[in-house]
């Protein structure tokens, strides 16, 4: 049975005539206790990652202010070894984890709510958290070296390689539950579920690049010593794949809160599956670099290097059609401007796209290359801000705004309290990135904080306090978003 009343969505209720529209199909198929929880469980698990992640942010943002350390006595390796926590919840935990969400919302709209293999979902769930609590222990261990890898970023430690491995089985679960209800399926098939369809076939391929670097490694069965080296080289290949992965959601996500912006489907479905198959067709080049290259070879590396750039197609298209539709039917629209999915929309456009600019000088020694990936994860991060805000919070019916329990003032509150986060997170993602890149330009090196990092030119000192100024305000922004969404999901309702 559909749910009891419509979503509310920041002031929207969706219209019965937007058959288009994937809030009363999604909320009908979800609509049971066991679906409810599930979804609750991975939003609460993806914003305590993303929460912990933002506060090692600040610190490790404030380890890196010239002369911080003669204020604040940092723990022994504590930048290292904060920085792979960071990443590993921001980067990952954290973008897997709505994968995992969205990938049980498709799974119930392809069964139409008559969900096989049910189980997996809490089998899933309970791995994942297990997975997180071992990733986070190691960094409080007097043991185990960072490794500073790219992607995937490690704490050399049994606990910490067994929290990564059942965190994949975890995810693998979940994606696996997906595909089998796609066979046979009662739902339908829109450019959202193709494209979360696309990201589970992309993790299941960054799992077999994963998987054969480390056979590759290990092939004699010989005892060897992990080093950040084998690191790299084991996370390399899979690690581009999940860039594939991430943009897929991305897409979905910009797909989903331009059609709830605008009160009609973003762009073309056609337009949408198009970027979707390129980016899915792209992606299964990954497994072929190691059978065409000789494994670990420099032109591998190169070629998982230059699959990067099989990721601006899709999301150019996209972004450019969709912002194309909404200047040349504006008048005609029904655009609402104050909704909070706007803001995450748009903002989320332009902060991925000032991201994916500075990506073009970058060169892996200095602070550019974190300006660029800190500007495209933040305009991903925005985006799946608003769905929260849009999708996930209105089908548990656990919106920001209930007009019968709570008094519409406060309401009007928590609403531009969502809009303020989400502006502050966004202008602190430029600050943020745009100081990394000014440094980054007078030779500031990366993955050092303090005094190491040996700056003596006045414009990269410059450039780190503008980084710090705005990563305290992208924090704030974020606790904000975290308590906003922290508090719908732990409501009774």
């Amino acid at each position: 049975m559909p749910p009891s009343k419509t979503p509310d969505i920041d002031g929207f209720n969706t219209d019965p005539q937007q058959r288009w529209s994937l809030i009363h199909t999604y909320s009908k198929a979800v609509d049971s206790h066991s679906a409810h929880l599930e979804l609750r469980c991975w939003g609460l698990l993806a914003i305590t990652s993303l929460g912990v992640a933002g506060l090692f942010a600040l610190l490790l943002a404030f380890s890196r202010v010239p002369g911080a350390e003669e204020f604040i006595p940092w723990p022994l390796q504590f930048f290292e070894k904060g920085l792979v926590i960071h990443v590993i919840l921001s980067f990952v935990v954290w973008f897997l984890s709505i994968l995992g969400a969205l990938a049980s919302l498709v799974a119930y709209r392809l069964s139409d709510g008559w969900l096989r293999w049910r189980a997996l979902g809490p089998v899933s769930l309970i791995c994942a958290f297990i997975a997180t609590l071992l990733l986070f222990i190691p960094a409080w261990m007097d043991r185990g070296e960072a490794s500073l890898n790219n992607y995937v970023p490690v704490i050399i430690d049994e606990i910490y390689y067994a929290g990564l491995i059942i965190l994949a089985l975890s995810i693998s679960l979940v994606v696996i539950r997906m595909f089998v209800n796609l066979f046979g399926r009662k739902g339908p098939m829109d450019p959202i579920t193709i494209s979360i369809l696309a990201a589970g076939l992309m993790y299941l391929l960054s799992i077999v690049c994963f998987t054969i670097a480390y056979l590759k490694i290990f092939d004699n069965s010989s005892i060897i010593a992990m080093t950040p080296a084998l690191n790299e080289d084991i996370f390399w290949g899979g690690g581009h794949l999940l860039q594939f992965v991430n943009v897929s959601l991305l897409l979905a996500a910009w797909y989903f809160l331009g059609g709830l912006s605008i009160g009609r489907p973003w762009v073309h479905p056609n337009i949408m599956n198009s970027a979707i198959i390129f980016l899915a067709a792209s992606s299964l080049l990954g497994p072929m670099l190691y059978i065409k290259y000789e494994t670990f070879s420099v032109a591998q590396t190169i070629g998982f290097t230059n699959l990067q750039y099989f990721l601006a197609p899709p999301t150019t298209l996209l972004a450019i059609a969709g912002i194309y539709t909404i200047l040349k039917f504006q008048n005609k629209l029904d655009i609402r401007w104050n909704n909070t999915v706007v803001h995450c929309l748009l903002l989320s456009i332009i902060v991925f796209f000032i991201g994916s600019l500075f990506g073009l000088f970058v060169d892996g020694t200095d602070t550019r290359t974190p300006a660029h990936y800190h500007g495209v994860i933040g305009g991903i991060n925005l985006a799946f801000m608003g769905l929260f805000f849009g999708l996930l919070l209105p089908i548990l019916e656990r919106g920001l705004g209930d007009t019968q329990t709570i008094y519409i003032f406060t309401i009007l509150i928590q609403r531009n309290f969502a809009r303020l986060s989400t502006w502050l997170y966004a202008v602190g993602q430029i600050l943020h990135s745009v100081g990394l890149f000014w440094a980054g330009g007078y030779g500031a090196p990366r993955k050092v904080a303090g005094a190491d990092q040996g700056i003596e030119a006045l414009g990269a000192s410059l450039g780190l306090y503008l980084m710090g100024i705005g990563a305290v305000i992208a924090v704030i922004g974020g606790v904000m978003f975290i308590f906003l969404v922290s508090r719908a999901l732990l409501k009774k309702v």
